[in-house]
């Protein structure tokens, strides 16, 4: 071996809490005690500045580049390693810009549109019939990722104790399988808000589908600007999308959501979270989500009070994530090789590589996904126990 490449081995050897063979030059290594659970081959390694700077951009580009191959299962390798990522090197300082990139409206919706505009036709190929970009809720092991969508849209709804006739805004409302349900199944009048015009595009379509343009509408609206609707609504949900408002914003984010409620209106926030807080991982800002961050639970929890949000209910649903991003995976594989027709190999290796460690990270605890069910100031009507599980 090279100076080099001896020095990028004693680097990788604090990886050493579940053991794994490399390649590095043509000669095997074993880092960790014990039989090997993982293979990695280096065909060329990353510098030490790269690896200092960032291991995690480090790492990812190395297998978005095929200098990094992993042998067998992505997702085992993965499991296996990423539980150490407090390991993991990361100058701040460097990446301060990619890390803390602007919190304003112009910036945010450029981050949000490069995410969520890849294409509806991209999104198709491996998500499930119902559109649905978060977490899903697998009441059985038998459960299909579209039932599983179903059961979290089912969950929440009933969490939410609507009535007919009431209004509901969903934040971020994504493709609409929510308010779709939502107005189908109670009879509610409902406003999405998305950045995203790919998805507001596709929305359109299935309220006019559904002949639910009485009850429904989609807006390309900044959660910002909710009170501009001049709308007070009786519930309020947002799925999967405070993670891309930047932390600076959380108070002014639950503010919005306030000035638009009634009082005693519910509130379900469905996010990713942390259990400390953390300024995010530099891989996944530079290539998957630019800008997100994942807020911890208890700072969440903190700000609402500040807006005199009530918490009724809580509960995790990270395996649950774990379980949903497999299913994905799986149907990215079955389809990769439309995925790489779409764009290119380095793409395709990209996304499979942020599905399985997004995956990973769940399984490992290193980030969670609660919803949090609140009340407007106090709301003394709705059930004492807990009703949604009937």
């Amino acid at each position: 071996m090279t100076l080099e490449e001896h020095a990028f081995v004693k680097f990788m050897e604090r990886f050493d809490a579940h053991p794994y063979e490399m390649e590095v030059g043509g000669e095997t290594v074993r880092i960790g005690e014990g039989e090997p659970t993982f293979r990695v081959i280096f065909h060329k390694i990353p510098s030490m500045g790269m690896l200092l700077k960032s291991t995690s951009i480090a790492l990812g580009e190395a297998y978005m580049d095929g200098e990094l191959e992993i042998e067998g299962d992505l997702y085992t390798a993965l499991n296996h390693f990423l539980g150490q990522m407090g390991k993991f090197s990361t100058d701040t300082g460097a990446l301060k810009k990619l890390i803390f990139s602007s919190t304003g409206k112009d910036n945010q919706k450029k981050e949000v549109s490069s995410h969520y505009d890849i294409g509806n036709d991209f999104y198709k190929l491996w998500l499930d019939e119902t559109m649905s970009y978060s977490c899903g809720y697998f009441r059985e092991e038998t459960d299909t990722l579209e039932q599983a969508q179903r059961n979290k849209v089912e969950r929440i709804l009933a969490k939410l104790d609507l009535k007919e006739g009431m209004t509901l805004c969903d934040i971020g409302c994504g493709w609409g399988f929510l308010l779709l349900e939502a107005a189908k199944k109670y009879g509610v009048h409902g406003v999405g808000i998305t950045l995203s015009e790919e998805q507001k595009k596709k929305f359109e379509e299935r309220i006019a589908e559904n002949g639910l343009e009485e009850k429904l509408e989609v807006r390309l609206l900044d959660y910002r600007d909710l009170p501009t609707l001049g709308i007070l609504f009786d519930r309020v949900v947002s799925v999967g999308m405070v993670e891309h408002v930047g932390r600076d914003n959380y108070p002014i984010f639950m503010e919005s959501v306030r000035k638009v409620m009634k009082p005693g209106g519910l509130f379900l926030l469905h996010f990713i979270s942390a259990l400390k807080e953390h300024p995010g991982d530099a891989w996944i800002k530079k290539y998957i989500f630019p800008g997100g961050v994942v807020p911890s639970l208890r700072e969440m929890m903190h700000i609402a009070g500040d807006e005199n949000f009530y918490t009724v209910d809580v509960e995790s649903l990270r395996r649950h994530y774990n379980r949903t991003l497999l299913c994905w995976n799986h149907n990215f594989q079955e389809h990769r090789d439309e995925v790489v027709a779409m764009f290119n190999e380095r793409f395709a290796r990209m996304w499979e590589l942020y599905l399985c460690s997004c995956a990973a990270t769940f399984m490992n605890g290193i980030i969670d996904v609660h919803q949090i069910l609140f009340t407007n100031s106090v709301n003394n009507e709705i059930p004492m126990t807990r009703w949604y599980e009937k």
